[in-house]
């Protein structure tokens, strides 16, 4: 029993002094040596300029005289100045003078496309005398294609009792027959005797004087330079005066109008008073020893009252000058019967003596040319087929009864 008790003392001291020496070991290795800490480098802001007193002494340098200096050769230091070319000034460019299309004939050549608007009117007139039985409810067929024409109820029904009363008593059924009865009953109520020409002339030592009204929006200011166009194609000189000073775009365009054909345009400033700008455009076509004075007018119809003031005074102060030769109605065919409105207002302000009838080649139809000359007991004495600058062409009946019945 001693034995093993002593065999155990021996084994622990052993153990302990085993672990002695490998702690003595550990400790006898030593780190790797740690750089010391650098101190950071503070960089001085540079110093400010000092002046007086607190200004730094000068630095000795070496420095150059003058005669070390190499200068620039006299006979190259002076460049001999540049000459500028003068800027070249564009000058304005004058508008091309157009030359219009010759009057004559212009019905003639634009037959064929009033026909293709207009002759639903004839061709139902034709189809429906062409009936075997001409009975009442057929006349009244035809009764309500010339109302839906726009031809009117006083002429429509002049032409029906016409139309029966010659089918009647001349038994025509023939369609040639028909075509020729219809032509002569429609240019019975056109009327092929009245004078349609545009008065130009003065029988005074002034130039002709033309007003033209109508309602704004039914082409006025359009059919006033086209007006002119007509005119200096038959070797007229024109002044146009822009009267309509309420609308600053409709001065412009007639402006622009008149400049393609080289006539001179008279305006005043905007909202000024119209019947100054016509004064002073008469005056300058007498100066100018115009042949044509166009005077395009205002078409407010917001007061009666105040439109007829308006348009009086302009008559009356043209008139200081001459008479008024020819007072132009503008009206838009497609208004139809709405149209007839328009041109009774009129006629009360000023004597209308010719009516110009615009967009005739569009949904406008025919019949209207016969119910505004049985109103207003003037001629219709030109018309408008289009929106092309030549599109304005005189009336002639004959023409423009072809296009509605065709060949």
């Amino acid at each position: 029993m001693e034995i093993v008790i002593l065999a155990v003392v021996i084994a622990l001291v052993a153990i302990g002094a085993i672990s002695g020496l490998v702690v003595s070991s550990r400790k006898k290795k030593q780190l790797p040596p740690q750089a010391p800490p650098t101190t950071p480098t503070i960089t001085a802001p540079p110093a400010e300029p000092q002046v007086g007193e607190d200004a730094a002494p000068p630095r000795d340098e070496a420095r150059r005289t003058i005669e070390e200096v190499d200068l620039p050769d006299a006979s190259t230091a002076v460049e001999e100045p540049v000459a500028l070319e003068d800027p070249v000034v564009a000058e304005p460019v004058a508008p091309e003078i157009e030359i219009p299309e010759p009057t004559a004939g212009r019905l003639v050549r634009l037959r064929a496309r009033l026909a293709r608007s207009q002759n639903t009117l004839g061709k139902g007139l034709l189809t429906l005398l062409s009936r075997e039985h001409l009975d009442e409810d057929t006349w009244e067929e035809i009764e309500d294609t010339l109302l839906t024409a726009d031809v009117g109820v006083a002429p429509t029904q002049e032409l029906v009792e016409r139309l029966r009363e010659r089918v009647r008593v001349l038994g025509t059924r023939t369609p040639e027959e028909l075509r020729g009865l219809l032509r002569e009953e429609l240019l019975n109520l056109l009327g092929t005797d009245m004078d349609r020409a545009v008065k130009t002339e003065s029988a005074a030592d002034v130039p002709g004087i033309v007003m033209v009204v109508g309602v704004n929006g039914t082409g006025k200011t359009t059919t006033t330079g086209k007006l002119a166009r007509v005119l200096v194609a038959d070797g007229r000189s024109v002044v146009l005066g822009a009267a309509d000073t309420f609308r600053a775009a409709a001065t412009d365009q007639l402006q622009t109008w008149g400049d393609r054909v080289g006539a001179r345009t008279v305006r005043g400033p905007e909202g000024g008073d119209p019947a100054s700008v016509a004064f002073d455009a008469v005056k300058e076509g007498i100066a100018e020893g115009a042949d044509v004075v166009l005077i395009d007018t205002a078409g407010r119809l917001h007061t009666k009252a105040g439109l007829m003031d308006e348009l009086g005074k302009v008559k009356r102060v043209v008139e200081k000058h001459g008479p008024l030769d020819e007072v132009l109605l503008v009206l838009d065919a497609t208004t139809g019967q709405n149209g007839l409105v328009q041109a009774r207002v009129f006629a009360e302000v000023v004597d209308i003596t010719g009516i110009v009838l615009t967009k005739l080649d569009g949904t406008a139809k025919g019949g209207i040319v016969i119910a505004v000359q049985r109103e207003l007991g003037v001629p219709v004495k030109l018309i408008g087929l289009g929106e092309g600058a030549d599109d304005l062409a005189p009336f002639e009946p004959e023409a423009f009864v072809d296009a509605l019945i065709g060949d």
